[in-house]
């Protein structure tokens, strides 16, 4: 049957097709398919396969073919056929074996590469037909080359000893295909093979196996693959020499003084670029008893030098007794004048103390003393075993002295009779108008035995100070602290993690007679099997150290938490600096991410910047965002999501689809952005943030209907979809206002406590002795999903004041006290008035 020249190209690519499906087109090497009965001679093969190659910029790539003998050839991409008005084709004749050739060309652009989105590559394939059957030719990956900006680990700056050895680490910033790495000494090549003292390990660190006074210069690591070239940030070096004595030289000859003498220099080596100084006197001197001294001292001209010396001296000590008796006899004088005057007496007048409103309810009716002794004393309140002894002055003074700069002062106080105006005192805010004032992450109270709270708005971050935590008759100046992880340096070792903010409660130092409670978020979903969780304290001396292993705790530990779902609740008798950090035992161990999309409030300019922040998912962490959001100009233009993010290696990736080219264009040149994994995973970053920038065609564009994508490879993953009017659209605007926690940073005395302190002190009473029935403290804690912790309650010489104190830190302010008072009446104690007050007792 003969078929029109026409039908050809069609049936070809029908046979084709078949032949693929049949046959399979995830071959990467070449495959020959020949036609039953046919000459296997006749079947193509290729002279030219394509190869791989990567698209620089928006440059479109060549792909080459070239087989014979073929009547055919024909493209295909990522199992699509390349039309056939892509193909630039030349027909030969092989010169050798006069049989057909033939030699196809495409183009593959940047745009094609970028519709591929997944996990999947792009890649072609070339399939050419004889009459014999197809041959199929191997794959030719096309990838995007980039090579981002910022260096994963730049070398940092040294100071070595001569001979030392030095290592430079260098991780170069991610890219397309991966980055050479060479090294700059002062701006010249670093070569190995000429300087056998030097070599770049595999991991792209510079080593200096012996460092010597010329290895002292400025070092950079450049990072380059096809498409730029990029530099970190030079690193100084400096190789010093520390000074060394020379030899004494010979003892001089004896002196008419009787002495002689030898030196010395420090020159063998002398100190060099920093180095330290040779310790120790550079010139020796002693008495010489040789018979030259002698003789020579027995002369009639030595005899008449001593004399005269000893006259000097002798007129030198009358005219010292004279100076003596003159300035003994001014200070008599004046001492009689001091002791008339009234000037010593004045500062010791008593204080005038107005006293309180009759009618303030508020007041509780407790006498504590206000002849008060204040110690105080400068420095920190951790010993030093380098440094000085503090040095301590007892001054008679004000009771509520002002807390200075570095100064911490500690009351001392006995019972007196003006409570009232006391505690007045004590129980408003302007109390602490002496004490001085940080940022909006740093709060101040002054507390005595009555207890409190001190709170940082909106992080989740509180100190909880018991009744009876302070000791009665002392009263503290107390802060509390969070810290940017950028100015503390904790140091994560291995596979570990920071979970929560670093929060300080000070002073260190101070005595405390129950465990104060520390509340703060974390992010990590906490699973036994998952996580080994650890809570770090930073001693005085700066290091961290390892306080308590969660799940291991003993009883009588100093330390003790409750930990919940999105926070941890610290027990502690020594106040300090603190942090949660996680060590992943499983991949299944995640960490919470939360999720948010900003974008300017205002669009003056074509451009348009959505933000895609990847924040731990505590309240601190949220707070910093916003206010930082705020500062931009910026609005929330989505709910916010949760991503769970796990200790598989793998990046965080974030990309932006489905832009309505008619009205925008995205200038995002690759088809996703990475987040590296260990810059999540370390948890000391802050702000980790993407922006994708749109563009309007027009000014008078302001729909945006678009999808953004977040998700960890091989892991969770969360998506958007954006559909807003730019200029209008605020429904999302109010949802991360932040709200006052409870009024006032600092409370004091009883208003920092849901329970009321009287009916607090009754159910102490009765539930903490033991009781045969089971109405104690236990079924309290059963009650209340606490008995987890019986053992740690059951160390502390009041269980039930344990309870109640971690039911405060966990339920205020919006703990509901009915339902405490319901467990409480629950026990089947056979008094009900114990849980009772009058009104007048309150």
């Amino acid at each position: 049957m003969a078929v029109r020249p026409g039908l050809w190209p069609a049936l070809l690519g029908i046979v084709l097709a078949a032949w693929f499906r049949g046959s399979g087109a995830q071959q990467s090497a070449t495959v020959a398919n020949p036609v039953p009965g046919a000459n296997p001679d006749l079947l193509p093969h290729f002279l030219v396969e394509p190869e791989d190659v990567y698209i620089v910029k928006n440059k479109p790539v060549l792909l080459v073919c070239k087989a014979v003998p073929a009547t055919q050839i024909f493209f295909k991409c990522n199992g699509e056929w390349v039309r056939q008005v892509d193909h630039v084709i030349e027909r030969s004749t092989d010169g050798s074996s006069g049989l057909p050739a033939m030699e196809v060309r495409i183009n593959v652009s940047r745009q094609q590469v970028e519709k591929v989105f997944g996990l999947e590559e792009y890649w072609c394939q070339c399939v050419a037909w004889s009459s014999s059957g197809t041959t199929k030719s191997q794959k030719a990956y096309i990838r995007i080359a980039y090579l981002r900006k910022n260096f994963e680990q730049e070398p940092l700056a040294r100071e070595v000893s001569l001979e030392q050895g030095i290592v430079l680490p260098c991780r170069p910033p991610e890219g397309i295909p991966p980055a050479e790495v060479e090294w700059l000494r002062n701006e010249d090549l670093v070569d190995p093979s000429l300087d056998p003292n030097v070599y770049i390990t595999r991991e792209h660190s510079l080593v200096v196996r012996q460092a010597r006074l010329a290895d002292t210069a400025n070092y950079t690591c450049v990072a380059k693959n096809i498409v730029a070239r990029r530099r970190s940030a030079s690193a100084a070096v400096i190789v010093y020499v520390d000074g060394s004595w020379s030899p004494w030289s010979k003892w001089s000859a004896c002196g008419l003084d009787c002495t002689h003498w030898r030196s010395r220099e420090c020159s063998e080596p002398a100190p060099r670029n920093g180095g330290e100084e040779c310790q120790g006197a550079d010139l020796d001197t002693r008495n010489c008893t040789s018979d030259l001294c002698v003789h020579t001292a027995s002369g009639p001209e030595d005899v008449a030098l001593y004399v005269g010396l000893i006259a000097v001296a002798v007129c030198l000590v009358l005219l010292l007794l004279v100076l003596i008796l003159v300035y003994c006899r001014k200070k008599e004088g004046l001492d009689s004048d001091v002791a008339d005057s009234s000037i010593l007496t004045s500062g010791f007048q008593p204080v005038s103390i107005k006293p309180s409103k009759a009618d303030n309810p508020h007041l509780l009716t407790i006498q504590p003393d206000l002849s008060t002794t204040t110690t105080t004393y400068q420095g920190s309140l951790c010993p030093r075993q380098d440094g000085p002894s503090p040095k301590f002055q007892l001054t008679n003074g004000h009771l509520l002295s002002p807390l200075g700069g570095d100064r911490h002062t500690l009351h001392h106080s006995s019972p007196t009779s003006e409570a009232e105006d006391f505690v007045s005192r004590l129980s408003t805010q302007n109390y602490f108008r002496s004490l001085p004032r940080g940022t909006s992450n740093m709060t101040y109270g002054t507390f005595n035995f009555l207890g409190g709270r001190l709170m940082i708005p909106n992080t989740g971050i509180s100190l909880l100070i018991p009744p009876d935590a302070i000791p009665r008759g002392k009263i503290y100046e107390i802060y509390l602290t969070l810290h940017k992880p950028e100015d503390v340096r904790l140091p994560l070792a291995g596979c570990q993690t920071l979970l929560s903010p670093i929060v300080s409660c000070g002073p260190p130092g101070v005595l405390l007679t129950r465990p104060v409670i520390l509340s703060m978020d974390h992010c990590g979903e906490p699973s036994p099997d998952s996580w080994s969780l650890r809570l770090k304290k930073q001693s005085c001396e700066g290091s961290w150290e390892d306080v308590l292993h969660l799940g291991e705790e003993a009883p009588s530990h100093l330390y003790y938490c409750q930990l919940e779902a999105g926070a941890c609740y610290v027990f502690t008798e020594q106040l300090g600096r603190f942090a949660l950090v996680g060590e992943a035992l499983s991949v299944t161990a995640a960490k919470r991410l939360r999720l948010l999309l900003f974008a300017p409030v205002a669009c003056t300019s074509l451009e348009y910047n959505i933000r895609v922040y990847c924040l731990h998912d505590t309240h601190d962490a949220l707070k910093e965002v916003v206010q930082l959001e705020k500062q931009l100009g910026g609005q929330l233009i989505q709910e916010p999501r949760v991503l769970h993010f796990k200790d598989s290696y793998h990046n965080l990736r974030l990309s932006i689809h489905d832009v309505p080219s008619s009205l925008w264009k995205s200038k995002l040149l690759v088809s996703y952005q990475e987040i590296p994994f260990y810059h999540i995973w370390n948890g000391t970053q802050q702000y980790l943030h993407c922006t994708f920038t749109l563009e309007r065609v027009s000014p008078s564009t302001s729909d945006l209907a678009c999808k953004v994508w977040v998700w960890q490879v091989e892991g969770d993953g969360q998506s958007f979809n954006i559909n807003f009017n730019i200029t209008k659209d605020t429904r999302f605007a109010e949802m991360l206002a932040l709200e006052s926690e409870g009024g006032v940073p600092a409370l004091v005395g009883p208003s920092a406590f849901k329970i009321p302190f009287l009916i607090r002190q009754k159910i102490i009473t009765s539930l903490d002795p033991p009781c045969s029935r089971g109405a104690d403290w236990r079924t309290l804690a059963q009650k209340l999903h606490l008995d987890s912790h019986l053992s740690f309650f059951a160390s502390k010489p009041s269980p039930t004041a344990m309870i109640l104190n971690l039911w405060e830190a966990r339920h205020f302010p919006n703990g509901n006290l009915s339902q405490l008072a319901a467990a409480v009446a629950g026990l089947g104690q056979p008094d009900a008035g114990l849980f009772t007050v009058s009104e007048a007792e309150c």
